[in-house]
């Protein structure tokens, strides 16, 4: 999915989205809109609404017509939508690979999976959007290992929190779905329940 200016994004957004713009840069310049934006300027429920649902779609990486089906099956399937959406967009298998540490960012994860670098019980996978399960597991391809982004993977590993329903080994990369994320909405920087609000209209 082409993006776009990912900063001018965020800025428009009000929200550091893209990792490039998680900087005290975009921290200073987003502080300094906040004391210069005039007051009475109040946004609309449906700008709300959109903004939110923009910023999901970009921390993810998707497209309009993804998310709106994701959003869809999680309506039609549970008296829980949020959290079905939320499980759903976790369980693509571009963002696995970014939350198990292998990749810097989703989209590098992306890359990754499309050029056939993972595979998902020893089968490789290049579908980003396929949804593991619980029990899966996911490992880089053997003939993959010894590239440049793999052998210094265990210099840089340690700063990475994987979630508590992943298990991850650096020696063999490889790791495993252990359960259901959980959602806990201050590790986010999109409002859900405004999405799902979109949507309903």
């Amino acid at each position: 999915m082409i993006i776009g200016p990912k900063y001018k994004i965020a800025k428009r957004l009000g929200a550091p989205i893209f990792e490039k713009t998680q900087s005290p840069k975009f921290a200073l310049s987003e502080a300094r809109k906040g004391r210069n934006r005039k007051h009475g300027g109040m946004a609309s429920d449906y700008k709300k609404q959109l903004i939110e649902k923009q910023k999901m779609r970009f921390t993810y990486g998707i497209s309009e017509k993804q998310l709106s089906r994701y959003v869809k099956d999680a309506t039609e399937k549970s008296n829980q939508p949020i959290t079905i959406l939320m499980e759903r967009l976790e369980y693509r298998l571009d963002n696995i690979v970014y939350r198990l540490g292998l990749a810097k960012t989703r989209r590098f994860a992306r890359q990754m999976v499309n050029h056939g670098h993972i595979f998902v019980n020893g089968r490789r996978l290049d579908i980003p959007s396929h949804k593991v399960s619980i029990n899966d597991t996911i490992s880089v391809r053997e003939q993959s290992k010894a590239k440049g982004m793999y052998t210094f993977l265990a210099d840089t590993h340690e700063s990475v929190s994987v979630p508590s329903w992943l298990s991850f080994d650096l020696k063999s990369l490889s790791g495993n779905v252990l359960g259901s994320p959980v959602y806990q909405a201050t590790d986010f920087m999109f409002d859900p329940e405004l999405v799902l609000e979109y949507y309903s209209r």
